[in-house]
């Protein structure tokens, strides 16, 4: 497949469509990530087992939701989620949400790159000196199946996806014979605490520039339906899993760090399996992301060279701490991400009523003023907000968005009215 059959600069046609198990599959790849399982540890020091479940359940829930409320909007104009701010934010405006975009995933892709680094030297007893080499390494292996395209990560997501869920199970299932079964793990008490609200949002945000981007693949569904249910499935069962089971097994063994559990548990060949596989899956989509956002900044369809040096970037990154700062980082991207879904999507239902133009013979502004103080909008409030965040910035930027077409539409009236004879 050539660099120009990932559609970087237009929509996805017809031929090149595909059915619900390869969608599902490398959005079920998507999801299983290290970071998520990180945050689920967080959960499991700080609820109940009941109470856990049913923070994991609405969050994913309503992560689910927006996913695929974005898929189906991709799937039927064959459009990913920058190709779409051009409409929302104009032609030159849309370079806002590439640039956030990219540097979200880029900030994934330097923490994920920086993690498998930092976690084999420590399970292997190597020197401190061989982090950079293997940062190095993995960094620019990882971006192998991403420059191959959809099929490097369709295949990859058919070999890793299996182990890594029967690596999941089986941690479960040692986690809950060590807490004494399920009764024990129901009267594990918390030992930290966590409003509601930080956990919902902890949920959303692990992942919502994961959601907010999957469009990459699912405007390539053969229709809204395995769009949608691809990605229903993916975001609430597959993410879903990771959160649960990184809570799971850290209620038991108060440690939030699955790879660490899995030492615990005697399981350090399956850790460093685990580590990689994981990473792996993630890290090859991330960088895919990347590179879409890169080649729509820049107008160009040069994906492979964007991957390569996005690639390069990331590992610099990596270098530069990026390990350290993955906490900030969630809470940013909950904050800054979501609005731009939120204004895509009222952008779409409301002023183009359910149907884009052809991109090539669209007449687009060079700024769509509108979209950008909406997004500006949803984003502030979101990040002020001690409410769930992610939602606070969907809602208020699709509804300022919506008050200012409104008024636009109203000055527009007034002002042929004062014209007329």
């Amino acid at each position: 497949m050539s660099a120009t059959d990932e559609f970087p600069l237009c929509e996805a046609p017809a031929s090149s469509r595909k059915g619900l198990l390869p969608i599902a599959m490398v959005l079920f790849s998507f999801t299983f990530f290290t970071g998520t399982m990180f945050a689920g540890g967080k959960l499991g020091m700080a609820f109940s087992f009941v109470d856990m479940l049913w923070v994991a359940a609405i969050g994913n829930s309503l992560l689910a939701l927006y996913a695929a409320a974005l898929a189906f909007i991709a799937s039927r104009s064959g459009l990913n989620t920058v190709l779409m701010g051009r409409f929302c934010f104009g032609e030159v405006g849309s370079r806002l949400s590439d640039f956030i975009l990219g540097f979200a995933e880029l900030g994934w892709y330097a923490w994920g790159t920086a993690t498998v680094a930092i976690v084999l030297v420590k399970l292997l007893g190597l020197a401190g000196g061989f982090a950079v080499p293997l940062m190095v390494l993995f960094g620019m292996g990882f971006s192998i199946t991403a420059i191959i395209g959809f099929k490097g990560l369709d295949w990859l997501s058919r070999v890793s996806v299996p182990l890594m869920f029967v690596l999941l199970v089986i941690s479960m299932y040692l986690a809950t014979a060590d807490a004494g079964g399920f009764a024990g793990l129901a009267a594990v008490v918390p030992h930290e605490s966590m409003t509601f609200s930080a956990a919902v949002t902890m949920v959303f945000g692990t992942f919502a520039s994961g959601a907010t981007q999957a469009t990459n693949w699912t405007r390539l569904s053969r229709n809204g339906r395995v769009a949608v249910v691809a990605s229903v499935v993916a975001f609430l069962l597959g993410n879903g899993l990771m959160v649960v089971a990184g809570a799971w097994c850290a209620m038991v063994y108060q440690q939030a760090d699955i790879v660490e559990v899995m030492i615990l548990q005697g399981l350090s060949f399956a850790a460093v399996v685990m580590l990689c596989l994981n990473l792996w899956t993630i890290q090859g989509p991330t960088i895919y992301n990347v590179s879409a956002a890169a080649c729509h900044l820049l107008r160009s369809e040069r994906r492979r060279t964007a991957t390569l040096v996005a690639a390069g970037v990331g590992v610099v990154l990596a270098i530069g701490g990026m390990y350290e700062m993955l906490i900030p980082f969630l809470v940013l991207l909950g904050s800054i991400i979501p609005p731009v879904g939120g204004v895509i999507m009222a952008d779409f239902w409301y002023r183009h009523r359910g149907s884009y133009p052809a991109l090539a013979s669209a007449t687009l502004p060079r700024y769509n003023i509108n979209g950008l103080l909406a997004y500006a909008v949803g984003a502030v409030l979101a990040y002020a907000s001690p409410w769930v965040a992610p939602l606070v910035g969907i809602g208020a930027s699709a509804l300022s968005y919506i008050v200012m077409l409104e008024l636009q539409g109203r000055r527009k009236a007034l002002g042929q009215q004062s014209v007329e004879p």
